[in-house]
């Protein structure tokens, strides 16, 4: 059977350097930090009291207030992004289907802060059950792409993938096959979250996953230097419409680039550790260029996982340089996650626009905070530190890796 291609025709952002797609490209370019003191609950009794929280943002300039108040803000977040990727890529019932337009999301957590909610109100009552009777569908990770259908009519494929912070990188690599295979022509995808909460950051403390470095939260988030610590959680949400090339073409829309491949693979090793030699990370990257039908040469950018945890970086790092061998050391390699953090289940989709927009602008987004080589790393790399690089970028991939082992690799190609 002959694969459909799929190409990228509009882009929505919602993050903690930008609510919108202009303004988060220019904070990547910018080497922009977007950590700050929480401000979503008191931290002051909390190991860690940052985070990358959105800025400026009011929902109700989006979305009436009688109906925002039906969703948890992780739904919310998919609704703004996902309609400014409708508008840029000027999708209206005249030109498509609506049978034939599909919603695949992804969110690793879901509606955390009205469980925590809930739970504390009723925890602080009598014991009487006084419940919001919209309690369990703002809980639930499949109601974003279900709202989002909702609004627009969209009746094609609708679900969510959960795979903890490769939940969004799966939901845009099953919009593709499902795009390929031919049962859409075009699909909403991307992810949101909004974990940042007393249950959320607490749950991660107790893990020692996150960063404590809280004199100084903008310099936090320090991917491939000795001294990082832990990640920063991110909220927010990241929109990708994925077209068939041959619907887009015919309807006259702008084309970003070609979703050439994806790669899955699971570590089968610890419940939050990844495998020490980096195996699920090849594997995945192997996968990905096989399905993609891409050579190792080809490859000028990777946007990788790059979490700024002393065994990721160490192990994803390993990871490239078995799979790439020499040719790893032209690789522009970059972590957005120094500015944005990380987004969780949403963390695949903006760095995958933040590939998008690379292959756009030709130029690779700094990795920020570095300032100390670790020995652990090959630090001949190039990790694109500290200042953005020019670059023309045919060919791009960006990693996304979760807990449980979960892995997943995308690759955009620019349109011939």
């Amino acid at each position: 059977m002959e694969l459909k291609r799929v190409v990228i025709t509009g882009l929505g952002a919602l993050t903690p350097i930008g609510n919108n797609i202009e303004e988060y490209w220019n904070g990547l370019v910018n080497g922009v930090s977007g950590a700050a003191p929480i401000t979503n609950f008191d931290a002051a009794k909390f190991k860690t009291r940052f985070a990358c929280e959105l800025k400026d943002f009011d929902v109700n300039q989006f979305i009436h207030r009688k109906e925002a108040r039906k969703m948890d803000k992780f739904t919310q977040f998919a609704m703004v992004a996902s309609d400014e990727a409708i508008s840029d890529a000027g999708i209206t019932p005249e030109n498509i289907d609506k049978d034939r337009v599909g919603v695949i999301w992804g969110a690793g957590i879901g509606g955390i802060d009205t469980f925590e909610q809930q739970v504390l109100d009723f925890g602080a009552g009598d014991g009487t059950p006084k419940f919001n009777p919209f309690f369990i569908p703002k809980m639930i990770a499949d109601i974003a792409p279900g709202m989002i259908s909702i609004k627009h009519g969209f009746r094609g494929p609708n679900f969510t993938t959960v795979s903890a912070c490769a939940s969004s990188a799966n939901a845009l690599i099953d919009a593709m096959n499902y795009i390929r295979l031919g049962y859409a022509d075009v699909i909403v995808s991307g992810g949101s979250e909004a974990a940042i909460t007393q249950s959320g950051m607490g749950g991660f403390n107790a893990l020692h996953a996150l960063s404590t470095r809280n004199d100084n939260p903008k310099t936090a988030s320090r991917p491939f230097d000795k001294d990082r610590e832990g990640f920063v959680m991110g909220e927010g949400a990241g929109a990708l419409i994925l077209e068939e090339y041959e619907h887009a073409k015919a309807r006259g829309a702008k084309i970003y680039a070609e979703v050439a491949g994806g790669g899955l693979s699971a570590d089968a090793h610890h419940l939050t550790a990844p495998h020490p030699e980096g195996l699920g990370a090849k594997n995945v990257m192997l996968n990905c260029l096989k399905d993609a039908g891409v050579t190792l040469e080809e490859v000028d950018a990777i946007n990788v996982h790059g979490t700024s945890t002393p065994l990721g970086d160490v192990a994803e790092t390993k990871a490239i340089k078995d799979v790439f061998g020499e040719h790893a050391y032209n690789i522009n390699i970059n972590s957005t996650k120094s500015m944005t953090g990380h987004l969780l289940g949403a963390a695949g989709a903006i760095e995958a626009i933040a590939s998008v927009l690379a292959m756009k602008h030709g130029i690779v987004p700094p990795t920020i905070n570095h300032h100390t080589p670790d020995d652990k790393i090959d630090n001949d790399l190039n990790f694109t530190l500290n200042k953005a690089q020019k670059r023309d970028i045919k060919i791009a991939m960006s990693n996304t890796f979760g807990f449980g082992g979960h892995n997943a690799c995308l690759l955009i190609k620019k349109l011939d």
